[in-house]
């Protein structure tokens, strides 16, 4: 089994903040089942890490169930960078400023 570090920066801590934050103004708990489904991709990603394909330049990014985000990440040797947590409604031109 391939074992990697898992590295979650905190420019993504402040997008997966954001969005829980945006959802629960929403509706009571919508942000906790966000924050679930984050965790969910994520602990897929840490599973097969290059199973998910490259989508802007060294990025992955594996979507969400049930929400309109994507994780955003990079393998740095044998760690994995979780960079960005992108509402994938954006203009695409915004997800690769936010990238960048």
């Amino acid at each position: 089994m391939n074992s990697y570090r898992l590295l979650v920066r905190s420019c993504a801590e402040r997008d997966i903040a954001a969005a829980i934050a945006g959802y629960e103004a929403i509706a009571k708990g919508l942000g906790a089942m966000l924050l679930m489904r984050t965790d969910a991709a994520i602990a897929a990603i840490t599973r097969a890490p290059e199973g998910f394909r490259k989508s802007h330049g060294e990025y992955r990014h594996l979507v969400l169930r049930r929400f309109p985000f994507g994780v955003f990440y990079v393998l740095e040797g044998r760690s994995i960078s979780i960079v960005a947590v992108l509402n994938l409604r954006q203009d695409p031109s915004a997800i690769r400023a936010a990238l960048d």
